[in-house]
């Protein structure tokens, strides 16, 4: 079995508070897990309205499967016009790693 994890840290565009940043980071988070078929949740930042930290993370039995979804999840994630990514922190781990 393998794990990917990927930490995303954004900035948030124009967002003066904290509603405003859930009206960006719930539709990103929703829109990742339903196109990736991922686990996903705002992890960090949480009390910050111009910054917020996504996790990420996805099990499969073929780490190059594991490999292209957390790839394609980046991509995705630095795409999008509304948050600037400043940094993906990427983590694969075999079960017998564990």
């Amino acid at each position: 079995m393998w794990i990917g994890t990927v930490e995303f840290d954004f900035l948030l565009g124009d967002v003066h508070s904290l509603k405003e940043k859930r009206s960006v980071v719930r539709p990103l988070v929703a829109e990742i897990r339903r196109k990736f078929d991922v686990s996903v949740a705002e992890t960090d930042h949480r009390d910050l309205h111009r910054r917020a930290g996504v996790g990420v993370a996805v099990v499969s039995a073929d780490r190059q499967h594991v490999v292209e979804i957390v790839e394609s999840v980046e991509r995705h994630a630095a795409s999008r016009p509304e948050v600037q990514l400043l940094s993906a922190r990427t983590r694969y781990v075999s079960s017998e790693d564990l």
